[in-house]
């Protein structure tokens, strides 16, 4: 597996398992299955409501918990819950976490990321992220932070590369993990002519070709799914390298244009729901 360094020293596989939209029993399967193939990073959030499943998976994979690379994110109604991270590694069956997040710049967040950096004082978090702060929300927290994130987890495919946001990130030297890497299964992305033309030149998908930029631009990646085939094909991206002649022909495709648009109305409502989490084995 190939993995990049931290601004904290620690190191993060490059391709890992993400968990949005899957159901427990979906979660449980999933996690188990990338792990016994070889994944070593798994990504849930309290706002999933799967992470004792994706805890049972771990433990049902015969992995050991020191081998994976676990991320989950604290929701906005937890950020001043001051037991929210003791009961987020309960749900995990875990003591301590490799990466925790903020998820939403909504509610109190710098008391959400007060709580981050007491849990990574406190080793019940190895490194620390925030989600979806872009523009003015990780301007603010640049001045505020004693402790800078390791990671950044934002919207990125072709074509939207997040190339405003990458000049504060390259400052602190924070990573950016890709979610919605593929496009949100829009079949435009897939189907893009040089995409299609690079993954035939080395054998492989146009989803396989797209999974391996990520990673070449110096991004985490954590696709997600169901179908145990699919993940298999998704860590199927290590064997080849894009040339840089390729990498700048991908670079053509952005178009600055996001498929998620978040209002300053659903910060409110995320700030205001509380997860129903799945009731204790």
């Amino acid at each position: 597996m190939e993995k990049i360094r931290l601004n904290n020293g620690l190191e993060c596989p490059v391709i890992g398992l993400g968990t949005f939209m899957l159901s427990p029993a979906e979660a449980e399967n999933s996690v188990r299955e990338a792990l016994k193939m070889g994944y070593s990073l798994v990504d849930t959030a309290n706002a999933y409501v799967n992470e004792r499943a994706c805890g049972r998976g771990l433990r049902e994979s015969g992995v050991a918990r020191k081998d994976v690379f676990l991320s989950t994110k604290l929701w906005p109604s937890e950020y001043e819950n001051p037991k929210a991270v003791d009961e987020t590694l309960e749900r995990l069956g875990t003591d301590y976490v490799d990466l925790l997040f903020i998820h939403q710049p909504a509610g109190n967040w710098l008391a959400g990321y007060r709580q981050l950096e007491k849990a990574l004082r406190d080793g019940k978090a190895k490194s620390i992220g925030i989600s979806n702060f872009e523009g003015k929300y990780i301007a603010e927290l640049e001045g505020k932070w004693e402790l800078p994130p390791q990671f950044i987890q934002v919207e990125a495919h072709p074509y939207f590369t997040q190339r405003e946001l990458r000049q504060t990130l390259d400052r602190h030297g924070i990573r950016l993990m890709s979610w919605y890497p593929l496009g949100h299964g829009d079949k435009s992305l897939l189907q893009e002519p040089i995409i299609a033309e690079i993954g035939k030149a080395h054998g492989k998908t146009p989803a396989q070709a797209i999974l391996r930029w990520h990673t070449q631009m110096g991004f985490v990646v954590i696709p997600g799914s169901r179908n145990v085939a699919h993940i298999k094909d998704n860590l199927d991206i290590l064997d080849f390298t894009l040339s840089e002649q390729e990498m700048a022909r991908i670079a053509t495709l952005d178009k600055g244009v996001r498929y998620y648009h978040r209002t300053d109305e659903q910060l409110v409502q995320f700030a205001a729901w509380k997860p129903s989490y799945e009731p204790a084995d």
